[in-house]
Formats: C-alpha cells, structure tokens, sequence
C-alpha cells in the first residue's frame, strides 16, 4: 500500500511539473513570437516589405569603368539613345535616394538627373510613351541612358527584347513640385490647377413660385441639354494595373538611325581631325549644330543597324581617348 501511495505521488509530481513544463514553453515561445514580429516590425520587414526612407538627392560627380558621370539639376534635359530595364534582382531593395525600388511599378534610373524627377519616355520604334518617376542611379552599361523597371518596358513594348530607341525629356514642372516638397518647402501647383479654399461664404437665398400673369400659360420647363461624356484623346491607350490607371500615349513612328558620337567641338578643324582618326572604324561624318546660341560641329559614327554592333564601336571609342562617347538615335 505504502509503495503504491508513494507511486502516486511521485506520478502526481511528475504530472505537476511537466504540465509545468509545456506552460513554461508556451510562454517562452509566445514571448518569442512576439520578440520576433517586434523586431521584424523595428527592422521594417514584414507584409508592406522594407520601408522607405526617400529622399532628394542630386550628388557628387562619380567615375564608373573609367567614365565620370555630373549629376545636376537640369530642367531642360532632353536626350536619344538606348533605353534597357531592371527587375527582380534588385526588386525590394533601396534605391539611390532610398525609396524601395519595385519593378511592379514605374520608375527609372538614371546617371545624372536629381532624384526624384519626372521624365517622359518615348519609345521611338512603336510611338508608345509615358511618364516614368527616376529615383535611381543607373544603367552603368556604356550604351544605355536610362534603365526602366520591368512595368514600364512592358507598357512601352520592350520587355521581351532587352532595349528600345527612346527619347527622354524631363517634365520640368512635376519634377520641380516634387523637390520642392521633398526639400519640405513651398508645393508649387500644377498648371492649370484649380484654387480650392476650406470655405467660402455662402448668401442666403429663397425661393417662391409665382403665378403665371392673367392671361399667360405656364412656361413649360427647359429641355436639359445633353452634353456628351469626354473621352481620352485617339492617341492614348489607358492600361489597367492592381495599382490603377496608367496611361500610355501612342504617337506616330517614323524610321530611326542609331550613331556613335564621339564629342561636339567648338571648332571644325578640331573635329575633322578626330573624324580622321576614326576613319578606320567606319564611316565618320562630322555635322554643325546650333546648341545655346552656340555652333558645334559633331562627330559621328555610324549609322548602324543593331545596338550590339553601335555598343562595340561605343568601347573602341571610349579605349581609344574618348571617353563621353554615346549612342545617339536620330
């Protein structure tokens, strides 16, 4: 009997503390669960993905591969050349001004325009455009001014191939509303945009309806007049994404020749002793522009047929002393 009393105690003992026990885990792990989603919350990992911390930024002249590149606020930035894309190798990672890059919506990099900026981009071979926000740094590939997320090449119609002759303009008014409110100063509004106040007083008014005159009909109410609902121009398409609208402009395509420019000069003679030096890599032409109220004589090779063959001739030239060469569309 004795034995058995003492069996069950100790079982009862045994019971108590590895009930305990699994209580004592429980709260360990819940304690634990709640450390982790803390930390993942301090971090700012989670459902919503890194966050953000943008800022603007115009920055400091760097070299990449031997080629300096000016960043600098320039509101009159107009250029041709090759664009690329970028997506899921940097997807959710900052961006060169701190934003989280996306490649699910649209946005770019660029070498030397402030971040952020607005710019629109004309692919040149289908005609199709749209307004891209530049909030990167990049493509550091020779050849390329622009490297668009994965979204935008796809509504411009260049997922599938890699590049697209584009053009790219700054849009100087929203990129100047976007630094002055991430610079915390004055929000300069849109053009056109309507002035709206909290509240406007209101005059009192009454109404009564009258009796016709002796003699005279009532007049028979106003016809509403129909005005027909307004629709998007013919060369826009609007395309439908799980973040909304996004509208590309489709405008008229003509054909393109792609150049390699090895420099501007102010002077002929400088430029046609360059286009001798080249000569061996093709035909080098050399033409006069007028850039600020200013003649410069160009030197261009080319054109050529594929952006491989204007990338190869755009190293030969950088190896050989000219380093601000680019790839020009005309």
């Amino acid at each position: 009997m004795t034995p058995r009393r003492n069996g069950s105690g100790t079982n009862r003992r045994l019971t108590s503390f590895a009930t305990a026990a699994v209580g004592a885990l429980l709260i360990a792990g819940c304690a634990e669960t709640s450390f982790i989603a803390q930390t993942a919350k301090t971090i700012g990992v989670g459902d919503e993905g890194p966050r953000s911390e943008a800022t603007y930024k115009v920055g400091k002249p760097y070299q990449i591969a031997g080629v300096w590149y000016y960043p600098a606020v320039d509101y009159n930035y107009a250029e041709t050349g090759i664009a690329s894309w970028y997506g899921p190798k940097f997807h959710g990672r900052p961006t060169a001004n701190g934003e989280v890059f996306d490649m699910n919506k649209l946005s770019a990099a660029h070498r030397t325009l402030p971040l952020p900026s607005m710019v629109r981009v004309t692919n040149l071979e289908n005609g199709r455009s749209m307004k891209l926000r530049v909030n990167d740094r990049g493509p550091f590939a020779h050849g390329r001014i622009i490297d668009i997320s994965r979204r935008g090449a796809q509504l411009l119609g260049f997922h599938r191939q890699g590049t697209a002759r584009v053009r790219v303009e700054i849009i100087a008014d929203e990129s100047r509303r976007m630094a002055a409110s991430m610079r915390g100063g004055p929000t300069l509004a849109a053009d056109e945009s309507p002035i709206t106040v909290a509240r406007l007083p209101k005059a009192e008014v009454t109404r009564q309806q009258l009796a016709p005159p002796p003699g005279a009909a009532a007049a028979a109410p106003a016809p509403v007049e129909s005005v027909p609902l307004a629709v998007p121009d013919r060369g826009e398409q609007v395309a439908m994404t799980g973040s909304g609208t996004e509208l590309v402009r489709v405008g008229p395509t003509g054909p393109t020749r792609i150049y390699v420019q090895a420099g501007a000069f102010s002077y002929f003679d400088n430029a046609n002793r360059v286009r001798a030096r080249l000569s061996s890599l093709g035909e080098v032409k050399v033409s006069s522009v007028l850039v600020d109220g200013r003649d410069l004589f160009r030197v261009r090779v080319g054109p050529f047929d594929s952006v491989d063959q204007a990338d190869r001739v755009l190293e030969q030239l950088i190896g050989a002393g000219f380093p601000n060469s680019r790839i020009v569309v005309d």
